[in-house]
């Protein structure tokens, strides 16, 4: 595989009178997980969907594991694999019928197809249920099990499209340690998502999507940097959040914005400091019209 496993240039895509993607440009390392992170309707399904060949670009070129994505549509499906934002499992079937049909329809044999079923049935830790009919699977169990018929057949290319959506706190961080697996099996997944931590945890590097540019990009730390230093929080005596103010980390910043504080709020407010986080990143980036944010990504 090439150095880059994603090359996208000048992406452009527009929906009737709405430009979905705007002169997008992207480079995924091979090997690496690379999370595309940004608002609902910023871009980043569509963007999934062309790198898919299951749409079109307008203008620009963008190419998968070395393959032109218009040109080469066969040479690309034949390298990635993609898992949706909801789980595409045969209900009624059970978790074990579902990979060995799905194996079958890959071109395995029948001997092949059960043992490429067991093999994903204890990489995905659903062994024990593999008996059991999809419909009875929890949440994070069906996502598993998607995931799994996904990595049906051994591609290069893996596209996560907010994989978990929906599944709680437990579920979804036993979803990551599966992704993290696959990673070191040396697949390069690009993952979007909604969820900030997610990015976080999981991403050797972030790309901010909005209004269908790339507003910022660069490891979890570098986004934090862009921020600034420590993060001023203020809560009222329920221990809500009433407001967050980044500042330089300098003494003299931290120490002007401390005493212009202490005349605007009562003196029962609560005020700590802390390090930035995606959260502040992304608000950051988000908050102002794209237009905006692309000039200060520019500096």
């Amino acid at each position: 595989m090439a150095t880059h496993a994603i090359e996208v240039r000048g992406l452009r895509k527009s929906f009737k009178d709405k430009d979905v993607l705007k002169e997008l440009n992207l480079s995924v390392p091979a090997g690496t997980i690379f999370a595309l992170l940004g608002p609902n309707g910023a871009g980043k399904t569509t963007l999934i969907r062309i790198l898919s060949t299951l749409a079109s670009p307008d203008a620009g070129r963008a190419s998968v594991a070395g393959y032109d994505v218009v040109r080469e549509k066969k040479e690309v499906k034949r390298s990635i694999s993609l898992t949706g934002q909801f789980a595409a499992v045969d209900e009624v079937l059970t978790g074990e019928e579902n990979l060995l049909m799905m194996c079958r329809l890959s071109g395995y044999s029948v001997a092949e197809a059960r043992e490429r079923t067991a093999e994903l049935l204890k990489q995905f830790e659903l062994e024990d249920a593999a008996g059991k009919r999809a419909k009875t699977y929890s949440g994070g169990m069906r996502r598993r099990l998607d995931l799994a018929l996904s990595l049906v057949a051994n591609r290069p290319v893996l596209f996560l499209d907010e994989p978990t959506t929906g599944l709680d706190t437990i579920s979804r961080r036993a979803l990551w340690e599966m992704i993290l697996k696959l990673k070191q099996q040396g697949i390069t997944i690009l993952l979007t998502t909604q969820y900030l931590e997610e990015a976080d945890e999981l991403a050797d590097r972030i790309a901010v999507i909005h209004g269908g540019r790339i507003v910022a990009e660069g490891t979890s730390e570098e986004l934090k940097a862009r921020v600034g230093g420590e993060v001023i929080e203020l809560r009222n005596g329920q221990d809500e959040l009433i407001r967050a103010i980044p500042t330089s980390g300098g003494l003299a910043d931290i120490r002007l914005a401390m005493n212009e504080l202490a005349a605007q709020y009562p003196a029962d407010t609560k005020i700590g400091i802390r390090k930035p986080s995606m959260d502040d990143v992304f608000l950051s980036l988000t908050k102002a019209p794209p237009e905006a944010v692309k000039e200060v990504a520019a500096r």
